[in-house]
């Protein structure tokens, strides 16, 4: 199995990292991909993938999260925005080994960053993806429509995936017709998330090779666990639900979500078999 997304930098402000990665491992986990908040937060991912390179497989994004956009009180928002786009820019111009995208990064409706700045962000982040040839990772929350017209007005070349997916059928079409996958993770774990249990239905039947396993760890707990970090070893649950509720087997949903991410991330496929 693969998480597509999780914290790692996070978790180790919650657990203890070697053990966790371990309990990951021993659950059949193979890969992490640990996407990044800010400057500090993929120096400190990358510091992580060399540290844990003979446990696991940890993958790295470089990325401006939108909750952290705005840096302290104290300053400007539009001109710390500005110093983390260069910072950015020149952690493209020689890319870690380690790194295999952009992100995460996107637009979130629910929080007091200004939208104007959220897009600013993501549209830096999309072109620079474009010109060096890599995926986004793209949040979402009460914006699919933005998402949508970010990759139109910046005419996005490129692929990527929307972590965390929750939404309608044909909101789902149109991320897949651009391209993109899909990020299934706790969401589907809870009963009242019928809506997107409905769209994964569909995506299962008619686009499984767009889906990726996802944990978002250390947040987003699975349905049962609530209350305690959510941990990359709990990516089994997801494989449960989905094998449960829709028939599919183990096997197929690992094999499946495995060969797509390494095809999305351009991982050699020789390294999962």
């Amino acid at each position: 199995m693969i998480d597509s997304h999780c914290h790692l930098d996070l978790l180790a402000q919650k657990k203890d990292l070697r053990v966790a990665l371990e309990s990951a491992k021993a659950a059949g986990l193979t890969r992490i991909m640990a996407p990044s908040i800010n400057p500090e937060s993929w120096q400190a991912l990358q510091a992580l993938s060399e540290r844990y390179d003979s446990l696991l497989s940890i993958d790295t994004a470089l990325g401006l999260h939108p909750y952290f956009l705005t840096g302290s009180e104290l300053e400007k928002p539009e001109q710390t925005l500005k110093e983390s786009l260069r910072q950015l820019e020149d952690a493209t111009a020689k890319l870690h080994p380690s790194v295999k995208a952009l992100g995460e990064t996107g637009i979130d409706g629910y929080i007091s960053v200004p939208i104007a700045l959220q897009k600013e962000a993501l549209h830096n982040h999309l072109k620079l993806a474009d010109k060096v040839s890599l995926p986004v990772i793209l949040h979402h929350r009460k914006s699919h429509h933005l998402l949508v017209e970010a990759l139109k007005q910046t005419k996005y070349q490129g692929i990527g995936v929307v972590h965390a997916f929750s939404g309608s059928i044909e909101a789902a079409k149109g991320y897949i017709e651009r391209g993109f996958y899909l990020g299934i993770g706790g969401t589907i774990t809870y009963e009242r998330a019928q809506k997107t249990r409905n769209t994964l239905g569909f995506l299962l039947e008619h686009h499984i090779d767009k889906l990726l396993l996802e944990t978002d760890a250390p947040d987003m707990p699975m349905c049962g666990r609530q209350g305690e970090a959510n941990e990359p070893r709990y990516l089994s649950d997801v494989v449960d639900v989905i094998s449960d509720r829709y028939g599919v087997s183990h096997k197929e949903i690992v094999s499946t979500t495995t060969a797509n991410y390494t095809r999305l991330f351009n991982i050699d496929a020789g390294s999962e078999a």
